[in-house]
């Protein structure tokens, strides 16, 4: 009996997953990844670009705030690249080209896409209240794109939608995979990441974004009473943006402390930290 063509069509699925399935070199756990992250870093940096055409960027040269960002990033940066070169893993930071924005804007948000570009709003800056606290949304940002998960999360998507293309073979120029990609990263639309990122992926977000938050010589222990103010700002009210797709309950706030010892034991503080 020959096989019907929707039992074809799971084997063709099945057979494509398994081929792009991928190891994170940092986190040890096999991944969905269907595009390169090449092609997503070049994605990455056309919208970027678009974006701060499009928003009031806020000079590092003329705002204290700014260049505190621009402080940070580059501290968070160094850590990075120590963490990873220490793990003989250098090559996997290969074509980032960092960038740290402040962009004006009421909302309360940050976000980071593959090969290294940031913006922060500087509605964040009231809640954050100090380098260490922003520090720590910082590296959480930064490691959703350091474990690839927005590549995950469009993989998942793209193989929903049964767009077949694995390690970036024709998807450049298709409609469905821009559209996908400004769900997941959505610069465009001023919003941080609109596809909700799995408890899996929020747990190895805050994991390492504390361990590169101790690196870079900030007191990681400043995610707990920043994770205090981001749920009481969500009480009785809309909540900010940046709480819009990542869990705002008590249990984060017991995780974050979970993890806090062994973030700590990579922690040697900055004279000129805050």
């Amino acid at each position: 009996m020959k096989p019907s063509v929707k039992k074809i069509g799971i084997i063709a699925a099945f057979s494509m997953m398994a081929a792009a399935c991928s190891q994170n070199a940092i986190t040890g756990r096999s991944q969905l990844a269907l595009l390169s992250e090449t092609e997503l870093q070049t994605m990455a940096a056309t919208e970027y670009r678009q974006f701060l055409n499009e928003n009031k960027v806020v000079s590092a040269n003329a705002s204290k705030d700014a260049e505190m960002v621009r402080r940070v990033g580059q501290r968070l940066t160094a850590a990075i690249n120590e963490y990873y070169s220490g793990k003989g893993l250098g090559k996997e930071l290969e074509g980032y080209k960092w960038e740290y924005n402040l962009v004006d804007s009421r909302e309360v948000n940050a976000w980071a896409m593959p090969g290294g570009k940031i913006v922060v709003y500087s509605g964040l800056l009231p809640v954050t209240q100090n380098e260490a606290a922003l520090a720590v949304v910082l590296g959480h940002e930064i490691t959703h794109a350091l474990a690839h998960h927005g590549n995950e999360r469009m993989s998942q998507a793209m193989l929903a939608q049964g767009i077949g293309a694995v390690g970036g073979v024709l998807t450049s120029g298709n409609p469905k995979v821009s559209a996908i990609f400004n769900n997941v990263y959505g610069p465009g639309a001023q919003v941080g990441v609109l596809l909700p990122n799995s408890r899996k992926q929020e747990l190895e977000a805050d994991r390492y974004g504390l361990i590169f938050t101790a690196l870079a010589g900030y007191n990681p222990q400043e995610a707990v009473p920043l994770w205090e103010r981001m749920k009481q700002m969500s009480q009785g009210q809309s909540p900010p943006e940046f709480l819009s797709t990542h869990p705002s309950e008590d249990t984060r706030i017991q995780k974050l402390q979970d993890l806090m010892p062994e973030a700590l034991k990579y922690y040697k503080p900055l004279q000129s930290s805050k």
